[in-house]
């Protein structure tokens, strides 16, 4: 499927457990960060097939695409109830913007309903809860789909905060738990797991440390460097997990690198003079935050300021939203980071056949924004269909996982989904519950008058030959 990727040890990976569920999740952008934390639950369900279309609300049935599985004579099932659990609202509710718009997506696509394995037409139910950014609220609303929505799947999506939970009560109540968006170490070890301690109920997609790693290395092997790395680790989760997992590093030292860590701080920060003025003093020509939004804009505007400008600027949070580098301004050209979805993926959905470009063309007139990489979120549910659509007993939980076991999709958003090749760390398929997604490294430049503010333009394939690599990483150009 992917290309199989260097395998980092246990222990390292170990470290690393918690890293990116935080890391990922507070990328939300800077305007989630003013979000409110309240909210509501939101319920949103597939009705009976429709007979007009409306393009004037989000929430509008639409009629469905021309390959929807659907028969005339067919007879009709009962509804398939899921539950969907998205942070909406909080930190993290800038993942929530293409997840109300993949939720829209799945009620138009399966609006006639999905002739599934015991032959019956389906309608689906999609009760959508706000997991508000927060661990503990995340298995509560959970808790309440399992017993009292009584729903015949969980999905989860947006970071180790929100998907954790949901699946750890997920596979305590026997619950089957299909989810997206949070790094494999993140699943299976901050869970309690091992590559021999496997979950029954619960199965992710998306990439790992592994992948990471190599995408990091190749980028920055594009821009002749001393190899030294500015390392902004705060005082919270992800950035002590960062100073565990990188700082103490071997194999990081074995390709060539140094960190020079800056200190702890205490975030939000508003003065980097301290870490700035080490950075300058050991001649660091790459700089890595693992850094709220506004952090790393105060970070970038000071280090302009105090005439320290790096070749290389990896802000590994910040990256995943255009709004972030837009609220930065010219000073943001030239950052990079490791990315996980691009409209020019060479794939397309198994309800629709529409392509990531199509889709991110339709999100941006949809939304009447830039598109985002969570639009990938859309997979989980085609996903979950495939595995309906084989399950003969929609009843029989047992049948329905050994179906997830034995999927093997040729189409979806996030490429390819198989589950049927051998697991093994460090491949395409490297426990019994994660199968990886594709990455990249992806680099922000100016468009000069474009469409956008910024592109986010593909520097590198390493972990994905099946991604187009469109430049070479060029060396931030600090324009102010």
């Amino acid at each position: 499927m992917f290309e199989e990727s260097k395998s980092v040890s246990r222990r390292e990976f170990l470290k690393v457990a918690g890293i990116a569920g935080a890391t990922i999740g507070a990328g939300a952008g800077l305007g989630a960060l003013v979000a409110a934390c309240g909210g509501e639950e939101t319920t949103t369900t597939t009705a009976a097939p429709a007979t007009t279309t409306s393009a004037a609300a989000a929430t509008t049935t639409t009629a469905a695409a021309e390959t929807t599985t659907t028969s005339a004579g067919v007879e009709t099932g009962r509804p398939i109830k899921v539950g969907f659990v998205d942070p909406i609202t909080g930190p993290l509710a800038a993942f929530g913007v293409a997840g109300s718009y993949c939720v829209d997506k799945w009620k138009a696509d399966t609006a006639d309903g999905v002739v599934l394995g015991d032959g019956q037409n389906h309608m689906f139910e999609i009760q959508v809860v706000d997991s508000q950014s927060d661990t503990n609220r995340a298995s509560q609303v959970t808790a309440d789909l399992i017993n009292n929505a009584k729903v015949d799947l969980v999905m989860a999506a947006a970071t180790g905060d929100t998907v954790a939970p949901v699946a750890d009560m997920c596979e305590g109540s026997d619950m089957p738990c299909l989810s997206i968006d949070v790094p494999m170490e993140v699943f299976v070890f901050q869970r309690g797991g091992a590559p021999d301690k496997p979950f029954k109920w619960t199965y992710n997609l998306f990439w790992g440390l592994t992948e990471q790693q190599q995408v990091e290395w190749d980028m920055f092997s594009q821009v002749e460097t001393n190899k030294k790395i500015a390392a902004i680790w705060p005082n919270s989760g992800p950035g002590n997990a960062y100073r565990q997992a990188y700082g103490q590093s071997t194999e990081w030292p074995a390709q060539g690198y140094t960190f020079v860590d800056g200190g702890t701080y205490v975030q939000p920060s508003e003065d980097f003079t301290a870490q700035i003025s080490e950075f300058k003093k050991q001649g660091c020509e790459i700089a890595q935050g693992v850094m709220i939004d506004p952090d790393w804009n105060t970070f970038t505007n000071q280090a302009a300021q105090q005439g320290f400008k790096p070749k290389i600027m990896e802000g590994i949070i910040p990256t995943l939203f255009p709004t972030s580098m837009e609220s930065y301004g010219k000073l943001a050209d030239g950052h990079c980071g490791v990315q996980w979805f691009h409209p020019t993926f060479p794939f397309k959905s198994s309800l629709t056949g529409a392509t990531c470009q199509e889709m991110c063309d339709d999100f941006e007139k949809v939304k009447g924004m830039q598109w985002q990489q969570c639009i990938m979120h859309y997979a989980v549910f085609e996903w979950a269909v495939d595995v309906f659509k084989r399950t003969t007993n929609i009843e029989d939980r047992e049948e329905f996982i050994k179906r997830v076991q034995e999927t093997k999709m040729a189409d979806s958003l996030a490429g390819p989904i198989d589950y049927t090749v051998p697991v093994q760390w460090g491949t395409s398929h490297p426990t019994l519950n994660c199968v990886t997604t594709p990455t990249y490294g992806g680099q922000w430049r100016l468009t000069n008058g474009g469409k956008y503010m910024f592109d986010l333009v593909v520097v590198s394939n390493v972990t994905s030959p099946v991604v187009k690599v469109q430049d070479k990483l060029q060396p931030v150009p600090w324009v102010g």
